[in-house]
């Protein structure tokens, strides 16, 4: 039997674009079919870069297109921003797979699921992107995702507290917002993809939350103040409101977390 770990990598690692959702989507029905084991000898390998499109120029956050939807160009720079985030969303569920082990399986149930959900994410914003005569890779985007994610490689801990419970829940406040400028613009097939991916991202989030929480328990730490100290000591930029509390509730924050948020 042909193990989910090396599956994983391969998913991470595959460029093309159709490639990697039909990738994922095959791993996916052979987790859920029992096809794929928990066992190997292979220790996980770090990843500097996962796959992307070849074409795609990675540049600092600040040289990112501004993504105003009031024109098309606008609405292409945003889409393609939320296309690169939603592809690197793929990468980041299956490396939270393959990097750690010996966790219970419904671990591994739940990020396979979020690899899923993710790749439609993905489609569903590309398909619209394609629609303005755009394809994912002919804009520039950053990597601030990704090179959060080599940072807590080491320690699935952090790595929840910090991608999903940190960098992923930043979308619950953000998406409410251009939900808001979309429906002013008439883009309607905008709005009905935002409102599901804002929908999945609770649950994903929800997840990062109950297996941060699943390690606090394990190592006796506080996961209030642990998850307010490893965002004051690993994440430089200034988190800003307004945040969506009901989202962020429903998706794990506590209203004490929130509350330290608010002082950051």
């Amino acid at each position: 039997m042909n193990n989910l770990f090396d599956a994983a990598y391969r998913c991470i690692m595959e460029t093309d674009l159709t490639e990697k959702v039909q990738l994922t989507q095959t791993t996916v029905q052979a987790w859920q079919a029992g096809e794929l084991s928990l066992n190997t000898t292979n220790p996980a390998e770090p990843i500097l870069m996962p796959g992307l499109p070849p074409n795609l120029c990675l540049v600092p956050p600040r040289e990112v297109p501004r993504r105003s939807i009031a024109t098309p160009t606008g609405q292409a720079a945003l889409l393609h921003a939320l296309t690169h985030i939603e592809f690197n969303a793929i990468n980041l569920a299956w490396d939270a797979v393959y990097r750690f082990r010996d966790l219970p399986k419904a671990f591994y149930d739940d990020w396979v699921k979020v690899a899923d959900e993710e790749a439609m994410h993905f489609v569903l914003l590309h398909e619209q992107l394609q629609q303005l005569g755009y394809k994912y890779g002919d804009l520039t985007a950053h990597n601030g995702l990704w090179e959060m994610a080599v940072k807590t490689q080491d320690d699935v801990l952090m790595r929840m507290a910090l991608i999903p419970r940190l960098l992923e829940a930043r979308g619950l406040d953000a998406v409410p917002p251009i939900i808001a400028k979309a429906k002013a613009q008439g883009l309607s097939l905008m709005i009905e993809n935002l409102q599901i991916i804002l929908r999945d991202e609770i649950g994903h989030v929800k997840i990062g939350s109950h297996w941060f929480f699943h390690c606090c328990a394990e190592r006796g730490l506080n996961p209030e103040t642990t998850f307010q100290n490893l965002v004051t000591q690993h994440f430089t930029s200034q988190i800003k409101g307004p945040f969506n509390i009901e989202a962020r509730l429903a998706a794990g924050f506590s209203e004490q977390e929130l509350q330290n948020l608010e002082k950051l």
